[in-house]
Formats: structure tokens, C-alpha cells, sequence
């Protein structure tokens, strides 16, 4: 019963809830807010990980090796496995020395590549350098120890010794006079002297017919 005055505001009617039976009870409204929601039940089981699904693609992982007989037999059934041959595995080890030697970028160490490691080795490459007579100064001090006469010993260690100390000091002139250079040549570049300078005495102190990549400027010219 309505008394007059009395407005009837607007509600939901009892009827909608109760007749709708997927939204009847405590468990069917959940499933149905979970669906609005986007909800994506669950698998029962924890995701693999991506290096235990590629494992499991490949088959199991061979132990490794007990003995050296057994991983020279295993080294032998992946070379006949292997489609190339011997021929063209030599070919291709040819190929990567010359690039190398000819300073190609590809094929270099990470410690050689990039412009400023070639400007330095130019640098370098352009001089004598009293630190490239540092093997051939072990090899002398190698033999004068085996010589009997201890008066040649004494000598020799005095002469190595001096030598020694001079290069120390090439060294160091080098390695302060290509950093100086190289930042002038690359004033954009992050230079470290102490890395260039350690890069630059290495490379003075190797035989320059054995310095690899190889010198592709003659002694005298000009860096450019």
C-alpha cells in the first residue's frame, strides 16, 4: 500500500537476482565476474622454462667424456658427422689468418678491432722501437746462463739489466706519446691512456714480421 506524498524510488527488481540461474548463488556470481574480468584459469601445472623446453626438444644431453680415449672417440664420430672436409675446414682456417693478418674487423680479436686500436698500431708501426728487441733479449739472457764462465754470465745479466730499464722507459714514452695522438685524432672518443699506452708498448715489444694483424705502414711514413 502507497500513502499519498510518498515517492517509490527505483531498485533493482528482487526477482532478477533469484530467476537468473548462471548468476544464482555464491558460485555462479563469481564464475560470471571472473568472465567480465578476463580471468584465465589456471593450467595445474608450473610453466616449463625455456632452457628446459629447448632440452627437452633436443633429447638428453650426453654425459661428458671419463677419459681421454673416450673424447677422442667422440671427437672423431662429430668429424665424420660433420658434412665438411678436411680439405675445406683448412680453407677456411687459411681464409680467416689472412683476413686477420690484412686487419679485417670481422675477424679480429675484440682486443684489435675498431678504428682507434688501427690508428695505434699505425702509430706504432711507423718507428723503430728499441722494445722490439725485447725476445730476441731473452733468448741472449737464456744462453748466457748457459755458459759455464761466470764472467760472461755477469756481463750478460749487466747488460740485460740495462736494457731492461731502458725499455721500461721507451715504454712509457710511447705509450703517453700514442695516447696524446690518439685523442687528438679522435676527439669524440672515450681514450684511456692507460689501455692505449699498455696496447701500444705490447706491440712495440712484439717482432714486427710477427705482429699480427700485420704492419700496413712502412717505417718513416707519416699517420695521417
Amino acid at each position: 500500500m502507497q500513502y499519498p506524498g510518498q515517492v517509490r524510488f527505483l531498485r533493482r527488481n528482487s526477482t532478477t537476482a533469484t530467476d537468473d540461474p548462471e548468476i544464482e548463488g555464491p558460485d555462479g556470481g563469481e564464475e560470471v565476474e571472473l568472465q567480465n574480468r578476463g580471468y584465465t584459469p589456471g593450467k595445474g601445472r608450473a610453466t616449463p622454462k625455456r632452457r628446459e623446453a629447448e632440452a627437452k626438444r633436443r633429447g638428453p644431453v650426453a654425459p661428458p667424456p671419463r677419459t681421454t680415449r673416450e673424447a677422442l672417440k667422440r671427437n672423431k664420430e662429430l668429424r665424420k658427422s660433420n658434412p665438411v672436409s678436411k680439405e675445406d675446414r683448412r680453407a677456411a682456417a687459411k681464409e680467416r689468418r689472412e683476413r686477420m693478418a690484412a686487419g679485417d674487423d670481422r675477424y679480429l680479436l675484440p682486443r684489435d678491432r675498431g678504428p682507434v686500436k688501427a690508428y695505434v698500431r699505425d702509430v706504432v708501426d711507423s718507428r723503430r722501437h728499441l722494445l722490439g728487441l725485447f725476445m730476441p733479449l731473452a733468448v741472449l739472457v737464456f744462453v748466457a746462463l748457459l755458459v759455464p764462465s761466470p764472467r760472461i754470465q755477469q756481463i750478460a745479466t749487466l747488460a740485460c739489466t740495462l736494457m731492461l730499464l731502458l725499455m721500461i722507459v721507451e715504454g712509457i714514452l710511447t705509450g703517453r706519446r700514442v695516447s696524446k695522438q690518439t685523442r687528438a685524432k679522435f676527439p669524440n672518443e672515450t681514450i684511456k691512456g692507460m689501455s692505449i699506452g699498455w696496447y701500444a708498448f705490447i706491440r712495440a715489444s712484439q717482432i714486427r714480421k710477427l705482429r699480427m694483424p700485420k704492419p700496413r705502414i712502412q717505417i718513416g711514413e707519416s699517420v695521417s
